[in-house]
């Protein structure tokens, strides 16, 4: 009697089981985006037809050995700018343009500037995506008076989440493609 009481409760478990997972609605997974990857950043200040560019470059990606490049943005003080970014992948020959594929996906990316101390350097965009939010691979930097700090530059990767988009005007959305430090001297 024991052995059929005990067959009797693995059945009904076995039933039970196949009916709570029939009865699941299926989940939507959305397809797992990873951030791009980029070697190198050139910032390109342009005035009057003349154009600084300071280069960060890191050939092996992140980790492993450090930066080949990171260069001291040198400015002008009480001066404005246009500023243009060139994003490449420099681990694949010919070089691959990623500027390219985020002018492509502007919905999914923002780049984010942040100066230390503020009054160092404003920046203004001059590109949107077309739903109107800042994209940032061109627009105006202005010079504050002279002075030393960093200007951090950020791509923040913000991919659609179950087939709507996440770019909400918010900075802290999404991930990281770029994070750097640059050292800004305005002189």
């Amino acid at each position: 009697m024991n052995k059929i009481v005990k067959l009797g409760i693995k059945f009904l478990s076995f039933i039970s089981l196949i009916f709570v997972t029939s009865c699941q609605k299926d989940k939507v997974v959305d397809p797992v985006e990873e951030n791009e990857l980029i070697t190198t950043v050139k910032l390109n200040f342009t005035i009057n037809g003349t154009t600084k560019t300071f280069t960060y470059s890191d050939l092996d990606g992140e980790g492993g050995m450090a930066p080949s490049k990171f260069e001291t943005i040198v400015l002008a003080p009480n001066t404005s700018y246009t500023l243009t970014i060139d994003l490449l992948d420099e681990s694949k020959t010919p070089a691959e343009s990623i500027s390219e594929e985020v002018a492509k996906e502007k919905e999914e990316h923002l780049f984010v500037f942040t100066p230390s101390p503020m009054s160092l350097l404003s920046y203004t965009y001059g590109d949107k995506d077309a739903r109107n939010f800042n994209v940032g691979l061109t627009g105006t930097a202005k010079t504050g008076t002279a002075g030393l700090g960093k200007l951090k530059v950020q791509l923040r990767h913000q991919p659609e989440v179950g087939g709507k988009p996440s770019k909400d005007g918010n900075l802290s959305t999404g991930s990281d493609d770029v994070n750097l430090d640059f050292n800004l001297t305005v002189q």
